[in-house]
C-alpha cells in the first residue's frame, strides 16, 4: 500500500475585513449569561470536507474568503475582540478595523485517500486541517477558519469559535449566510437577518431567583476550574465506534422488555450503556457522584421564544446525577430513565433560573464539578447544510477535547455522505484517558455482539 502525503502546507493567512463598515465607531457588545457560563471559556473546534465538482471550478479559498467578507457586515461581532470585565464576566470589543483570520492551506493527498476524514484516518493530520488558538488567543480571535485544498481539487473548512460568543447553531447560521452569498444570493435576501440583544433576551429576571433543579447539580467552588481535569500527565486519545441499527434496535427491544414496557430514545439507550461503559473504564470509586451532561436547545422553549436570527448561545446544559456504585451496578433500563426524567426539566423557570443563578453567583464560581460526561447529538443539527457552491460538506467532524465541563465528551455522529448506503446506523467519538480505552473498548464490543449486561 502506497504511503499517503499528508503533509500540510500554510500558504497564507488573510485577514478579512466586512466587504461594507457595519458601524461608524468602536463600541463594546454584552453578551448573556448563557454566553458567559464558565464552561463556554474554549474555542469548540470542527471541520466540514467538501469534494470537488465539475460545475464549479473557482477557487474555494477564494470564494469562501469573499463571501465571509460579506457576512461579516451583518455578523461583524465574530470579527470582534473578547476582553475581561472587571467582575471576570466577558464582553465584545468591537473596533472600525475589526478583521477575521482566514488561513489558507493544501495538502498533497486526495479526500478520498483520507477517507474524506471520515474514519480510519490519521488524529494528527486531521488535527492540523483546523485552527487550534490558546486561550488568550481565542479571545483575542474568538473566530478563525482554515481552507484547506486537497491535490483533487475538494477542500475542508476548519473553524475555532470561541463559545462564548455563540453555539454551534449560531455559528452554523452565519456559515449558512455566508454560503448563500458565495452561491449568489444577496445578502439582503439571506435566509438569516442576525440578532444580537444578548442581555435583553436572555437577562435574569428583575428579582433574581434560582430554584429547582439547577441547585441540585451546580456548586459553588472558586478554586475549581472547568476542565482542570485534563490537566497532567493523563495522555487523552479519541476514538470512533461504529453502532449499526441491528444492534441499536436490540438494545431498545431488551430496555423495553426489561422496564416493563418504557420505550427510550438512542439518545437514552445508547448514552446509558456508554455513560456505564466510560465510568467502568476510568474506575472511578463507587461513592464518588458521576453526571451524564447534555444541552437543550432553549430558543423555542423560553416565553417568549428567541426570534429566528439570534445567534447567541441557545442551549443550557441538562444532567442526569448518580453515584458510580448506583451507575456500574443498578439496571440499565433506570439509567437510561435517569436521563429520560431529566428532560422533565427543560422548560422556561428551568431556563430563567440558570440565568439567574449565573447572575447571582457567578463570582462565586459555578460548577458542575468532576466526573462529567459531556454528551452531544450531531445527526440533526444542520451541519450539512452549509453549501458554498460545492454541494454540502460530505463530512462534517469536531475536534473538541471539552464540552459542558467534561474533559471526555462524547458526539454522535452520522457517516460521511461520501459513502452513503455503504454502512447503517452512525458512529460515536469519544475521548478518554488512553488508559481507559481499552476497557471501554471492550464494553463497545459487548455493545456489537449485543451483549448488553443488562
Amino acid at each position: 500500500m502506497a504511503t499517503i502525503n499528508t503533509t500540510t502546507t500554510i500558504l497564507e493567512t488573510k485577514l478579512i475585513h466586512p466587504s461594507q463598515p457595519p458601524f461608524t465607531g468602536d463600541h463594546t457588545l454584552s453578551l448573556s449569561h448563557l454566553d458567559n457560563d464558565r464552561n463556554l471559556r474554549v474555542s469548540f473546534r470542527y471541520l466540514r470536507a467538501y469534494v470537488a465538482n465539475h460545475i464549479n471550478l473557482n477557487h474555494p479559498f477564494h470564494v469562501i474568503s469573499a463571501a465571509i467578507a460579506v457576512a461579516l457586515s451583518r455578523y461583524y461581532p465574530l470579527a470582534g475582540t473578547l476582553r475581561r470585565r472587571a467582575d471576570n464576566r466577558l464582553e465584545l470589543f468591537c473596533s472600525t478595523n475589526l478583521s477575521l483570520p482566514v488561513i489558507h492551506a493544501q495538502v498533497d493527498c486526495t479526500l478520498e485517500s483520507v477517507n474524506f476524514v471520515d474514519h480510519d484516518v490519521d488524529p494528527d493530520f486531521v488535527e492540523v486541517l483546523v485552527p487550534d488558538p490558546d486561550q488568550e488567543t481565542g479571545l483575542v480571535n474568538p473566530c478563525v477558519l482554515q481552507v484547506t485544498v486537497f491535490k483533487c481539487g475538494g477542500f475542508t473548512l476548519g473553524a475555532a469559535i470561541y463559545h462564548a460568543l455563540c453555539d454551534g447553531m449560531g455559528a452554523t447560521q452565519f456559515f449558512n449566510v455566508a454560503a448563500e452569498v458565495a452561491r449568489g444570493v444577496e445578502i439582503e435576501k439571506v435566509s438569516f437577518h442576525p440578532v444580537w440583544d444578548r442581555t435583553g433576551l436572555l437577562g435574569p429576571r428583575d428579582v433574581p431567583r434560582a430554584e429547582g433543579p439547577v441547585r441540585e447539580f451546580l456548586r459553588l467552588d472558586k478554586e475549581y476550574e472547568p476542565y482542570s481535569e485534563g490537566v497532567g500527565d493523563v495522555v487523552v486519545g479519541r476514538e470512533g465506534f461504529e453502532v449499526n441499527d441491528e444492534c441499536l434496535d436490540e438494545l431498545k427491544k431488551v430496555l423495553f422488555d426489561e422496564s416493563g414496557g418504557k420505550n427510550f430514545t438512542t439518545f437514552e439507550a445508547l448514552g446509558a450503556f456508554i455513560w456505564r461503559a466510560k465510568v467502568k473504564a476510568a474506575e472511578i470509586p463507587g461513592q464518588e457522584s458521576v453526571k451524564f451532561a447534555y444541552s437543550v436547545n432553549i430558543r423555542k422553549v423560553v416565553k417568549p421564544p428567541l426570534p429566528t436570527g439570534y445567534w447567541g448561545n441557545g442551549c443550557v446544559p441538562m444532567y442526569a446525577q448518580l453515584s458510580a456504585e448506583e451507575l456500574t451496578n443498578q439496571p440499565l433500563w433506570k439509567t437510561a430513565e435517569s436521563i429520560k426524567k431529566s428532560k422533565i426539566n427543560v422548560n422556561d423557570d428551568y431556563v430563567r433560573s440558570f440565568i439567574d443563578f449565573q447572575e447571582l453567583h457567578y463570582v462565586d464560581g459555578i460548577t458542575a464539578g468532576k466526573n462529567v460526561s459531556g454528551f452531544t447529538d450531531w445527526r440533526h443539527l444542520g451541519h450539512s447544510t452549509v453549501d458554498f457552491g460545492w454541494g454540502g460538506p460530505v463530512t462534517v467532524l469536531p475536534l473538541s477535547r471539552h464540552l459542558l465541563g467534561s474533559v471526555e465528551p462524547c458526539f454522535f455522529l452520522p457517516y460521511s455522505s461520501a459513502k452513503a448506503g455503504q454502512k447503517d446506523g452512525f458512529k460515536v467519538q469519544v475521548t478518554l484517558s488512553k488508559k481507559a480505552l481499552p476497557s471501554f473498548s471492550e464494553e463497545m464490543s459487548k455493545f456489537s455482539n449485543k451483549e448488553f449486561d443488562i
